[in-house]
């Protein structure tokens, strides 16, 4: 796991390796053991390493082919790379690393090669034969890379503070995106929130050359929504065994300290019973605990290792701890969102504890039908309701609201509204975190269609069509890189093995009486068989909880207030709007809760510590 940074089209090679020095440094977080820097003619390339494999100095990078010809920096990992190297004979590997063998398969297979990786990963390749640059994103979006594009200048970084850091990306809020943000706690990929910084997408490639931009996906998540005819419950539990089990044991390949997040939920719960099975040492678990009872899954985690006898480190933190961290974990995210300082923590604590690889559980939730969307869309789609005239649904709507107010109501008010009371009408509704009336009166500006280019599945599957829009939406602008912002602040590297796409695309196939969540995920859980404890998979789910709302109105209130002072130099925020939400919340009033002031202080930050200007 490392940073990679590029800069393509300055003439001035000096300035061009200055600035790529100074992009390295701003981001040693990612990679602490070891940096690099290539230049020649119009392109220079950075890197700082985190040695995961063949830790030796010949791992170092950016690496140069056999030939000469191809230069490469890579931030990630390709769990079967030694499967393919032996496709590969006849190349002297001078590593045993797996950056190494993506020089020499795309040496050998140019942009095919990406068919065959299975792992996470943002590769940036330069061809000196043909003056042209090649970067790819892996498949579910784990690792990022931002890009900026003027004229025939082209800088990429896996940051973006790191691509401000080159001086050429003038610091300017993205207003366009800003109603985004405040209603769904992020910006979607491509966009982000610097004007003209925008984000490759998952399982997409890009070349840059003298003669412009090329991009487009290698890999596209919903066209593994069919139906798989004639597959029954039996089968599927082999299967998924059988690919979850072999998803572990690809991600347990390290030269350095490995060990697993343990919250005591099921999907932690499940990669630490395989990586028992898998492995002859005791796997090394992680459990961030509370003394507050009602904050803490310590005694689901402490059963679950000792059923697996694992090495279990339990760390405790009182919520001074938590704050006393809080200021640090806002200092890491390098693109705001409403989440986050939860994995800083966590992420702190097992670095500190001598481990560089963790597995996550992250993804379960995804495809395995564990957010409670999945339930609530498919009494949708099959309720009366759909069938009323638009204004009854609308009166009835009001009629619900005006007799409990509340967040959940109003959402429902806004679901009987939409014009359509199905997937694609519904869906966006369910993730809003401000509405849409409290985002015009910051923005003047609202846009309901932001989220319509995930949806468009087809005629699919209902809970494949939620699966496909959460990881797209959520997941992968939200879950998956505040992991990576929070966990490489730390230089640690987390691994997702539900995440393996071979995974996905089997679950994504299967039809929706499979997968139905009678029970909490429980397609997963019969697939396990008895690796998995029935006090675990029955409890309530959790979550990672914390009393924020006690917080913010307490040691946590001139915290908040001072960050949210940042938002008056935004020209395009009505700051008394801002300023009404925050005080509603602070009278405690039923719809201001304290998930939807959050982002709000988080954006405040973002623009004081990244000196954005809008």
């Amino acid at each position: 796991m490392c940073g990679i940074n590029g800069i393509y089209g300055e003439e001035n090679i000096g300035l061009a390796k200055e600035l790529i020095q100074k992009m390295n440094s701003c981001m040693e977080h990612r990679g602490p053991d070891d940096n690099g820097v290539y230049t020649e003619e119009i392109i220079a390339l950075g890197h700082q390493r985190l040695s995961i494999l063949d830790l030796s100095s010949l791992g170092k990078q950016p690496m140069q082919s056999n030939s000469g010809r191809f230069v490469l920096s890579f931030n990630g990992e390709i769990y079967n790379f030694n499967e393919i190297k032996k496709e590969l004979e006849g190349y002297d590997f001078k590593t045993q690393t797996d950056s190494e063998m993506v020089l020499a398969a795309y040496e050998k297979w140019g942009i095919e090669c990406l068919s065959r990786f299975n792992g996470m990963f943002a590769i940036a390749i330069w061809d000196k034969t043909k003056e042209e640059l090649f970067l790819a994103r892996d498949r579910m979006g784990i690792k990022p890379i931002y890009y900026y594009q003027k004229e025939k200048l082209f800088v990429f970084s896996s940051e973006i503070r790191s691509l401000l850091e080159s001086g050429f990306i003038p610091r300017q809020l993205n207003i366009d995106c800003l109603s985004e943000f405040l209603e769904y706690q992020t910006v979607n990929a491509p966009n982000t929130l610097v004007k003209n910084v925008q984000m490759l997408e998952a399982g997409h490639w890009m070349k840059i050359s003298k003669d412009g931009l090329t991009k487009k996906p290698f890999w596209e998540m919903e066209k593994f929504t069919a139906m798989q005819n004639g597959i029954n419950v039996n089968e599927a539990h082999v299967k998924i065994k059988e690919l979850f089990f072999e998803s572990v044991e690809r991600r347990m390949i390290a030269d350095v300290p490995l060990g697993a997040f343990l919250s005591g939920g099921i999907d932690s719960s499940a990669v630490v019973a395989a990586m028992s099975k898998i492995s002859s040492k005791k796997v090394e678990t992680f459990n961030i605990n509370f003394a507050e009872k009602e904050f803490s899954e310590a005694k689901y985690a402490d059963e679950i290792a000792k059923l697996y006898n694992t090495n279990h480190h339990e760390i405790q933190l009182n919520p001074t701890d938590f704050l006393e961290e809080l200021p640090y974990a806002l200092m890491a995210m390098d693109h705001p969102s409403g989440d986050g300082p939860n994995s800083y923590i966590v992420s702190k604590a097992t670095r500190n504890a001598g481990v560089t690889v963790a597995l996550s559980g992250l993804g379960g939730d995804e495809i395995f039908c564990g957010y409670d969307v999945f339930a609530l869309l498919n009494k949708l789609e099959h309720s009366s309701l759909r069938y009323l005239p638009l204004g009854i649904r609308k009166a009835l709507g009001s009629l619900l609201y005006s007799i409990k107010k509340g967040n959940n109501t109003h959402k429902i008010k806004q679901v009987l509204g939409a014009p359509k009371l199905n997937f694609e009408g519904a869906y966006p509704l369910f993730r809003q975190a401000l509405w849409k009336e409290e985002i015009e009166k910051i923005t003047g500006d609202y846009s309901s269609d932001v989220l319509n280019r995930f949806l468009l599945i087809g005629d699919k599957e209902l809970y494949s069509k939620i699966s496909v829009a959460e990881m797209q939406t959520y997941m992968q602008n939200t879950l998956l890189r505040d992991t990576d912002q929070m966990s490489m602040a730390s230089a640690l590297e987390v691994r997702v093995p539900f995440l393996d796409h071979t995974l996905v695309e089997y679950v994504l196939g299967l039809p929706d009486a499979i997968k139905h969540p009678t029970s909490p995920k429980k397609l997963f859980v019969e697939s396990m068989g008895d690796l998995l404890p029935e006090s675990i998979w029955k409890r309530k789910k959790m979550g990672f909880t914390l009393p924020w709302s006690v917080w913010m109105k307490n040691e946590l209130k001139s915290y908040c207030e001072a960050n949210l002072q940042h938002l008056q130099n935004i020209d395009s925020i009505n700051f008394e709007a801002v300023s009404n939400i925050w005080n509603n919340f602070q009278s405690s009033k039923a719809l201001y809760t304290w998930t939807r002031v959050w982002p709000l202080v988080v954006l405040g930050h973002w623009i004081k510590e990244n000196k954005i200007e809008g």
